[in-house]
């Protein structure tokens, strides 16, 4: 599949028609060292993050564990913000990296503005993390009578289900990019989603919630309901008896009443669920939205990152590149690997100029690693020959403020420091 940024606008975007480079304002401090401009690889397509970030509506982030796919998330946004866009980046990872990389205390549920933008090209940054339940809670109240909205809210199956049943995460991602999308205050979303695999667990998220209300166990406990909650085993009939009489025994009535009342429920506004999750997963699909993964250099991260290629190809989402997190590079025409770490040797059998056998022996490990990175990297881009991809060069710090989230916006959109 073909980057489908890589044939779109100019490296350069709106910075080169006239409106300020991001980060460049003498408001914005020191700048972190920077990520040094690497040769792009050879034959493979690039990722035009510019061209992207100037014309998407949604970007989705996804990559494994600990790969830098937050702190991308955050840059992004922020380039998009000091190119002149309103841009809300929607966290769905339980982490708080993103409001530490931003300078906030915290998110929530509610975006905030993020401080200390750019904000000379017109546009801005706000910031929110997913909050399930609190999500759950305001798609009860909004499709639900105020009486049913209350029965439901105090129901106790309700609450295990809004606050940690498996795949509710995911769905009420759905449902928060959903309303994000539709109140139109924000030109570009972000969304960041949660580590490894799982990550695209909200593309199946309308179904596996269709799978359980739909379950045949769940229709025999939704019977009280229908029934009128006393006439349990008249309603399932004589072949369910016993497993009627053994469920009450262990459960109690009680406890049946409130799942059977939390199903009826929450039928009568599954419908609303389904669709408006299939129209949320029809915008994931559409001309607007670009899927980015992020990995690092590293046989794991890379393999997932092949994995999310591959399952967004199957589902027919639009794939816009890859991002190869904290590469290093290591300029060896003048000094290769074997070079080197002869000449710290031989220092070392002469007892000559320990420092600069230290410097020889660090050049040579360094392009080794180099040179090992590049290789797994090359088994990715054989694998997927069509996918663009871009290089973003190790810094020497971690990133936790907004200079450091320029200076890797930089580096994605392979601009020189």
């Amino acid at each position: 599949m073909s980057g489908k940024a890589a044939s779109g606008k100019a490296a350069s975007g709106k910075a080169a028609s006239g409106k300020a480079a991001p980060g460049r304002s003498a408001s914005n401090g020191p700048a972190l060292s920077r990520p040094a401009s690497r040769p792009h690889p050879s034959g493979v397509p690039r990722l035009d993050v510019d061209a992207m970030l100037d014309s998407e509506r949604i970007i989705v982030c996804c990559g494994s564990g600990g790969v830098g796919k937050t702190t991308t998330a955050a840059a992004l946004a922020l380039r998009a913000a000091e190119r002149g866009r309103r841009v809300v980046v929607l966290t769905i990872d339980p982490a708080r990296r993103l409001a530490q990389s931003l300078g906030l205390t915290a998110l929530d549920n509610t975006p905030r503005e993020v401080g200390g933008v750019d904000g000379s090209a017109g546009g801005r940054l706000d910031a929110m993390m997913l909050d399930m339940k609190r999500t759950f809670d305001e798609i009860v109240l909004d499709h639900s009578t105020p009486e049913r909205a209350e029965a439901l809210l105090a129901n106790p199956f309700y609450q295990s289900l809004s606050s940690s049943f498996a795949g509710t995460q995911e769905y009420m991602a759905m449902e928060k990019l959903g309303q994000l999308d539709a109140s139109g205050l924000w030109d570009l979303i972000v969304v960041d989603t949660p580590p490894t695999r799982s990550a695209l667990d909200f593309l199946d998220a309308p179904g596996r919630l269709g799978d359980f209300l739909d379950g045949r166990l769940l229709r025999v406990l939704l019977a009280p309901a229908k029934a009128g909650g006393r006439a349990y085993a008249k309603v399932l009939g004589a072949g369910l008896g016993m497993f009627t009489r053994v469920i009450t025994k262990v459960l109690g009535a009680q406890l049946l009443t409130d799942l059977s009342q939390f199903v009826a429920a929450l039928e009568t506004m599954f419908g609303g669920f389904r669709a408006r999750a299939d129209q949320t997963f029809r915008l994931l699909a559409a001309p607007g939205t670009s899927f980015v993964v992020v990995a690092a250099p590293e046989a794991a991260a890379l393999r997932e990152a092949s994995y999310f290629v591959d399952r967004l190809d199957a589902d027919g989402m639009p794939l816009a590149g890859l991002i190869v997190n904290r590469m290093h590079f290591c300029d060896t025409s003048g000094l290769t690997v074997e070079r080197g770490a002869a000449g710290a040797e031989t220092l070392n059998e002469h007892g000559e100029h320990p420092l600069a056998a230290a410097v020889l022996r660090i050049h040579a490990d360094r392009a080794r690693l180099a040179e090992r990175e590049i290789r797994l990297r090359e088994r990715f881009t054989s694998a997927h020959p069509d996918t663009a991809l871009v290089e973003v060069e190790a810094l020497a710090e971690d990133v936790h403020d907004l200079a450091g989230l320029r200076e890797i916006g930089r580096a994605m959109a392979a601009l020189a420091t």
